[in-house]
This record gives C-alpha cells, structure tokens and sequence, in this order.
C-alpha cells in the first residue's frame, strides 16, 4: 500500500526535486534552511506527504501537542512534506526539507520514487552539510557528486566514491539510481569549531550553487547582511583566544591555497544540466 498521501496533482513543467534531511547531514542546519527559504521565496503549495506511522518510532521521535484556534490541543507529527512551487524557467521545482526517518528506508525511498515517476520529475538533487576543517572567514566549500557517470563527466562533478556506513539519502540514491533517475549530490562544509544550530555561510553557499545548477533565482545575496552579522559574532567569540585564532590563520591559509575558480560557470553549467536532461527525453 502506497505511503504518499497527494494532496494535490498539478501540472507541474518538467520538475526538478530538491530533497535534504534534518540531522547528521545537516550541519548547521544549511541544507534544509536553503531549501525552506525556496519554498518561501516562491510561495510553494504542498503537493503530497508521506505518513509517518511506518517510518518512525515515535516513542524516539516523539510528537508534539500544540494548542490551536480556539483552544483546542493538536497533534503535530513528524513531517516529511513535499512541497510544490511554479518558476519562470523550464522547470518547476518540488521541494522536501524533512526528518531522516527512522524504520523501513527501503519502502521511505520507493515511497520518494513513487512521487517522482508520478510528477514525471527529470532530476533529483540531495542538499547536505558537514561539519569539515573550514574557516568561518571564508564562503563555505561546495562539493558535488552526480551517480551517472556521463552527467558527472559533463559537469565536471565526481563520481561517488564514499564507502561505510549511510543515510537515507544513501538508500534513496540507490534506489533512484536502480530506476535511471539521474541524481546530483551536493555538500557545504560549515565550520566545526563553530556551534549553534544554524549557519547562514552554508546555506548561503547551497543556494548560489543551486542558481547555477538550476538556471533559476534563488537571491543567496540576499543573506549577505545575516552572513556578515554571524561572522561578526564568531569574531567577537574567538577574539581574546590566541590559540583559536592561530588555527583559524592556518585554516584561512589552507582554504586560500585550495580556492580556484569552478571550471563551469553557473550559466554553464545550467546549461550543460539542460542538456542532459534534453537528451534523455530523445
């Protein structure tokens, strides 16, 4: 029995779906952060959802009670939502910013499969972060990874070479890969010396890497004031501590020896993602 639960079912214009979890993949809450500012720039609708009651242990991921209109108590359950949003380039967008569930990966990621073969979705890209040996000084590192071998070719992306233990989104690739779905992998690195939950250097990083794979706006300058005003803080934070401060240096020097220019401009690259896409449709 099917899990997802449609709400609605559109006409959606060749879509294109961004997908990042909450938690060990999330660092500094970037991933879903950059995916949720999306859905609020392009005033997504929801399209479907997928019931939680298989997918969780909810006595570990519990609900939560809320008082709503009128006084009456709520349930709020774990959500896992995708959202829909119309654009003015030749793709819409479906977008899930979720929760890692926590039983039956393989029957979540069929579940995640099922609503792109129904939307007729060309492409799914995976938004992650992690903590990595990164300044906070500097824009946040974005690394890429595309499982077909001739769309990674032509992106210039590599190919997965990671091996060990994984996620959900390691099972749902899997699964998207089995079906020819092309899928693109994308990661930002946020300091780790920095805590706190929330890192706008790395969302804002997700979201100009974003422009350029998905040929659409996604305004990552827009964030350049909340970006300056966490630097600021961080500054402050690390000011008086001389050995921190030392190994910022040291990590600035490595990020600055690392740095080159991406050997595909965002245009191209959008470009060259439209041109697969074209090719596969042929």
């Amino acid at each position: 029995m099917t899990q997802v639960d449609w709400h609605e079912i559109p006409s959606l214009r060749r879509p294109l779906m961004l997908v990042a979890f909450e938690g060990l993949f999330d660092a500094g809450d970037s991933a879903t952060s950059a995916l949720r500012w999306l859905a609020d720039r392009y005033d997504a609708d929801l399209l479907a959802s997928i019931d939680p009651e298989e997918f969780f242990d909810f006595q570990e991921t519990r609900p939560e009670v809320a008082v709503g209109p009128g006084g009456k108590r709520e349930i709020w359950w774990p959500a896992n939502e995708i959202l829909m949003a119309h654009t003015d380039s030749a793709h819409d967008l479906l977008l899930l910013a979720g929760v890692e569930p926590r039983l039956q990966w393989r029957s979540f990621a069929e579940s995640i499969l099922e609503v792109v073969v129904d939307t007729s979705t060309e492409m799914v890209i995976t938004v992650g972060s992690n903590v990595g040996m990164v300044p906070h000084s500097r824009s946040a590192p974005v690394q890429g990874s595309a499982t077909d071998p001739k769309l990674a070719a032509r992106l210039g992306l590599s190919k997965p070479t990671y091996e060990g233990p994984t996620g959900i989104v390691g099972v749902m690739h899997d699964t998207l890969d089995r079906a020819d779905v092309p899928v693109i992998s994308i990661r930002a690195s946020v300091p780790h010396y920095v805590s706190g939950p929330t890192n706008p250097k790395g969302q804002q990083a997700l979201l100009r890497r974003l422009k350029g794979i998905l040929g659409l706006e996604t305004w990552p300058e827009r964030l350049d004031s909340t970006v300056g005003e966490w630097e600021d803080r961080v500054d402050a934070a690390i000011a008086t501590d001389d050995e921190v401060l030392e190994y910022v240096k040291r990590l600035e020097l490595d990020a600055d020896m690392r740095a080159r220019d991406e050997a595909i401009s965002g245009d191209d690259l959008a470009a060259e993602i439209e041109k697969f896409l074209r090719g596969q449709q042929d």
